[in-house]
């Protein structure tokens, strides 16, 4: 086993990748930097490798849409420490990222210094987010409502869920999951009615909503 610790950066911008490694780095005990600049890569990066120690994830990168991105990595490992990084720093997206299991939040026009001292405080069991904003509460009730319902998934549905979004078929799901497709028709009956939806394209529409809203402007 290589000692230090093993990062994921998932950004479709090579050069803000470069500037976050280069922060890594200047941690120390440092074992590996993984990058990907997709969701889908990003997605293989953490199906690949048991060893992760944080994820650094971008909202807005091709394949994944605002917040459902982070919901969908949640569900694969879910003991591994997800820090959005977004230059939608608006405190209604810091809420809802750290509502939905953020380890921490990094504003992209973050300093080096501010960039290590997050990815230090999560690695050292802490939540991170950026100081002298004031979080406040959420305002929106079906937001809200949407969020402790997402919270009541367990992991492995919320993969399932990510997975419904991706338009996989239940057959497609058991297939790579390694169960049976009665095992997945179980979850999927589950999340609808965690949900509060009757069908499986109400329940994408219920997660594309957390996914799009918080990089919406808030009236």
């Amino acid at each position: 086993m290589p000692s230090g610790h093993t990062f994921v950066i998932a950004d479709d911008h090579p050069l803000f990748r470069g500037a976050l490694k280069e922060a890594l780095a200047g941690i120390g005990d440092v074992a590996a930097i993984h990058e990907a600049g997709d969701f889908e890569s990003a997605k293989a990066l953490v199906l690949a490798n048991e060893d992760i120690d944080m994820v650094l994830l971008d909202l807005s990168m091709p394949g994944a849409s605002g917040l459902s991105g982070l919901i969908a990595l949640r569900g694969i490992h879910p003991a591994v420490p997800l820090v959005v990084v977004s230059a939608h720093d608006d405190p209604v997206t810091i809420r809802r990222a750290l509502d939905l299991g953020a380890s921490g939040f990094i504003s992209k026009s973050a300093s080096m210094e501010e960039i290590r001292a997050a990815v230090q405080a999560v690695l050292a069991g802490d939540i991170a987010a950026p100081a002298g904003i004031e979080l406040g509460v959420e305002r929106d009730p079906e937001i809200s409502d949407l969020i402790k319902r997402l919270q009541a998934l367990t992991p492995q549905q919320t993969r399932v869920l990510g997975m419904l979004a991706e338009g996989l078929l239940n057959k497609q799901i058991a297939y790579e999951l390694g169960v049976s497709e009665a095992t997945i028709k179980a979850h999927v009956s589950a999340i609808l009615q965690k949900l509060g939806v009757d069908s499986r394209t109400q329940a994408v529409i219920q997660l594309s909503k957390i996914g799009n809203d918080p990089l919406q402007p808030v009236s």
